[in-house]
């Protein structure tokens, strides 16, 4: 009679363990759909401290913060933020843009050179004019100072893969060392990436292309014109 109710015990456990699954799959869910709900109510400020108990659990000394405390939080006016912004990248960008624009404004060469961003680049352009003298790839006196300060920000962004462009306007040239613009244009470019390996920056995140007059900013159709589309642009991209 003992081993029968043991048989029996055992047979009953077994057609209810199954309630012991049901229950985890239940409490996860329940926890999945807190943190979902947690989430959609939040403000930045909040979500900031919620990042910032994560990497408490990594090994930080910030206090943490739990995940009920991330529930019913007031709403707040301005609550959108994006992935760059939580982690960081987004303050990143902006650094490097800053610094930039220093760059610029100290060697008075607003006029001659344009940065921005988009896209997740960030496009350095410079007026040819400024680096080069005209249908040669020799650097002018004041380029060396620019590019030397230019070089210094990238090499101080290794995440940053570079792209050197080097643009031409549509007025031919035939010369020994340039058959043509694409050579020109190309023969700059590389003149630049060269100056940037000799500053220290890693060749492995740098590329240089030359693109003749083909992707000109503004019709070549006038003078003016012509000065804007000769031009060296370095375009900064993260790559995984």
């Amino acid at each position: 009679m003992a081993v029968e109710g043991i048989d029996n015990f055992i047979e009953t456990s077994e057609e209810k363990g199954w309630l012991l699954t049901y229950a985890d799959l239940m409490t996860l869910l329940l926890v999945f759909f807190i943190l979902l709900y947690s989430i959609s109510s939040l403000n930045l400020e909040k979500f900031k401290h919620a990042i910032q108990s994560i990497q408490v659990s990594l090994g930080e000394t910030s206090p943490r913060v739990g995940l009920m405390d991330l529930v019913n939080v007031p709403e707040s006016k301005d609550q959108s933020f994006t992935i760059e912004d939580m982690t960081g990248l987004r303050a990143r960008e902006q650094e490097m843009l800053e610094s930039l624009n220093e760059v610029i404004a100290d060697k008075n060469q607003s006029d001659n050179i344009l940065v921005y961003a988009k896209d997740g680049k960030i496009t350095i352009q410079i007026r040819g004019a400024v680096l080069f003298t005209s249908g040669s790839a020799k650097f002018n006196e004041i380029a060396i100072p620019i590019l030397d300060e230019i070089t210094s920000i990238i090499q101080s962004y290794p995440e940053y893969f570079t792209n050197i462009k080097g643009h031409t306007d549509d007025v031919p040239i035939k010369t020994v060392q340039f058959p043509s613009n694409w050579e020109l244009s190309a023969v700059r470019a590389t003149t630049v990436l060269k100056h940037l390996i000799a500053g220290g920056v890693n060749p492995h995140r740098l590329t240089a292309t030359g693109y003749g007059e083909l992707l000109p900013l503004v019709d070549n159709d006038s003078s003016e014109n012509r000065a804007a589309n000769r031009r060296v642009e370095f375009v900064l991209e993260k790559r995984d």
